[in-house]
Parts: C-alpha cells; structure tokens; sequence
C-alpha cells in the first residue's frame, strides 16, 4: 500500500499540541489594524481551539501527527 501524503496546506496552516488537539489561527488579523481596537488585535493574536467536527476533518489530511 502506498503512503499517504500530507496536506501541505493543512500543515502550514494548523498545529497539533502534545495531547493531540488542533490549534488555528484567527482571521482578519492580516491588515487593516488602524480600524480595529487594541483589545480586538490583542484576541486576534491568540490561537484557538479547532470545533470536534472540523478537527475530524483535519486530522484526515495530517495522516502523521496523531
């Protein structure tokens, strides 16, 4: 059987922490800061926790990390 391939994309864009949780970056924290308020970029700036369904769907494409 051949190996599988890991999703590049996936993998620039998703971290998997030690207990093999999915961790993402926010959105609109890219440009623009002059119109958003100091709290908003400071929540921007954190990474969040993938949803149980999405994280399913990831972990497809990482066959290598869990």
């Amino acid at each position: 059987m051949p190996k599988m391939k890991t999703h590049k994309g996936c993998a620039k864009r998703f971290k998997v922490t030690a207990k093999k949780k999915i961790l993402r970056n926010s959105s609109h924290d890219a440009h623009k800061f002059s119109a958003k308020s100091a709290s908003q970029k400071r929540r921007l700036d954190n990474q969040h926790l993938l949803t149980p369904g999405d994280a399913a769907r990831v972990k497809k494409m990482l066959p290598y990390h869990f």
